[in-house]
C-alpha cells in the first residue's frame, strides 16, 4: 500500500483533530494531552511530518507557525504530538500562539515521503526534475539546512518557477540564493501528502497541488 492510500481522509481527519485538540490543551493547562492508545496504534510508522499554523481569511502571509521533522525518525503520533505545539510556541519568527488566537487559525498536516537526493552532473539539470506542486525541497551544505515544503511556490497567488523555488529554499538554509548552482550543495526532493481545515475547528479536506 502506498502512502497516498494509507492516508484517506478519515486518518487526516483525526491526525488534524489530535493536533488541534493538543495544542489547546497545552495552551491552556501547559502540558500536552496523553496520546489515545488508538492513535498510538493506528500511527506507529515513522514519517516526517510538518504542522503550520495559518490565519484564517488573511490576505497576503496567513502564516503563523511552522514546525517539522523531515526525516522519518519518530513514529507519526509522537511528531505530530510533539510539532504541533512547537509550531504554536516555539517557531522562532513569531510569538506564542494565545489560545484566544486559535478561533482564528486554521491547521495543516503535511505528511513527508523520505527526502531522495537528486543527481544531477550540471546544476541546470534541476530545472528538468523538479515539479511545481509535486515536489518538496531540501536544501543542504556542510551543517546549513533548509526547507520548503510543496505547496509553498503555489500558495497565497505564488506562481515560482523551479529556479524560484531551488533559490528560495537555499535562503530557507541559510545560503545564497544562487548555491544551488554549486558542486557541494545538495539539493534533495520529498512530496507530502496534506490535510487542512477549511476554516477554525471546521471540516478537514485533503489538499491536492497539482
Amino acid at each position: 500500500m502506498s502512502d497516498e492510500e494509507k492516508f484517506s481522509l478519515e486518518k487526516g481527519i483525526i491526525l488534524v483533530r489530535f493536533a488541534r485538540e493538543n495544542i489547546e490543551f497545552f495552551l491552556k493547562n501547559n502540558r500536552k494531552i496523553p496520546v489515545p492508545d488508538r492513535i498510538k496504534e493506528e500511527f506507529a510508522d515513522n514519517y516526517g511530518a510538518f504542522v503550520t499554523l495559518n490565519k484564517y481569511n488573511v490576505s497576503g502571509n496567513p502564516l503563523r507557525g511552522c514546525i517539522g521533522y523531515i526525516e522519518p525518525t519518530y513514529s507519526l503520533y509522537d511528531v505530530i504530538h510533539r510539532v504541533s505545539i512547537s509550531a504554536a510556541i516555539e517557531d522562532p519568527r513569531f510569538l506564542s500562539v494565545t489560545i484566544e488566537e486559535m478561533d482564528n487559525i486554521v491547521i495543516e498536516l503535511s505528511i513527508l515521503t523520505p527526502p531522495k537526493l537528486i543527481e544531477v552532473n550540471d546544476p541546470k539539470d534541476y530545472i528538468n526534475k523538479i515539479v511545481i506542486g509535486r515536489d518538496g525541497l531540501i536544501a543542504e551544505r556542510g551543517m546549513r539546512r533548509g526547507l520548503l515544503l510543496p505547496q509553498v511556490p503555489i500558495d497565497q497567488g505564488r506562481n515560482w518557477d523551479v529556479e524560484t523555488f531551488i533559490s528560495h529554499t537555499c535562503s530557507k538554509a541559510w545560503l545564497d540564493s544562487n548555491a544551488w548552482k554549486k558542486k557541494d550543495t545538495k539539493i534533495y526532493s520529498f512530496q507530502a501528502i496534506l490535510f487542512e481545515e477549511e476554516k477554525p475547528r471546521g471540516d478537514v479536506i485533503r489538499k491536492y497541488l497539482m
